[in-house]
């Protein structure tokens, strides 16, 4: 019997570690070279534990795949996105230029998905899937939905297809060594997508529509 329960719940702690959200997805040839514990360790919870400081260097090659997602006034919001690490390089103004068509992410576009219409800054935006692009400034940033979600890189971005463009502010935050998107609720009807990485956050305030 105890036997029995033994392969059991070793059964169930496989099928949940399976079912986390945010999986290793490396691109050809960035496999190799990681620290033991680091291959073991789902993608999620090792930039997590990067970005509090728990794991005190950053060995993860490659830009592992993450998801972020929250429900607001029965409006899903998912995003999509590969995570790269700062790994002591210069972020801005080094690895992502500014005033260039940045992906906001790594290796495909960065993915968000609506499940119904949704307001940014007073202009409806319809259910559906979008790419979401950045163009960092020193002092500006333009944030881009595009409707070509399925691309790589900004390689196929057209300025032909975005669907909206707003300006943002960058504000200073602490350090955070993987890119890291949130959707946050701030009250029955409105929340925010927020990215951050290295030491600045994005916010974008989005409103549902009943």
């Amino acid at each position: 019997m105890k036997k029995i329960l033994f392969y059991i719940g070793t059964g169930l702690f496989l099928l949940s570690c399976n079912n986390n959200t945010d999986t290793n997805k490396e691109e050809a040839g960035n496999n190799g070279g990681h620290a033991g514990h680091a291959m073991n360790t789902t993608a999620g919870n090792y930039c997590d534990s990067v970005n509090t400081g728990l794991i005190p260097e950053d060995t993860l090659k490659g830009s592992p795949h993450r998801t972020a997602m929250a429900t607001i006034n029965k409006t899903h919001v998912h995003i999509e996105y590969s995570s790269p690490g700062v790994k002591r390089r210069t972020i801005w103004g080094g690895l992502v230029a500014y005033d260039q068509v940045w992906v906001a992410g790594a290796h495909q576009a960065t993915r968000i998905q609506f499940s119904k219409d949704v307001q940014v800054e007073g202009r409806k935006i319809p259910a559906g899937t979008y790419a979401l692009f950045a163009i960092p400034g020193k002092e500006k940033w333009t944030m881009i939905l595009n409707s070509n979600y399925d691309q790589h890189l900004a390689d196929d971005y057209t300025e032909k297809e975005d669907i909206l463009r707003i300006q943002v502010t960058p504000g200073e935050h602490e350090m955070t060594p993987r890119l890291t998107y949130t959707v946050d609720k701030i009250d029955e009807t409105n929340a925010v997508i927020t990215l951050l990485w290295e030491k600045i956050h994005i916010h974008i305030p989005f409103a549902t529509i009943n």
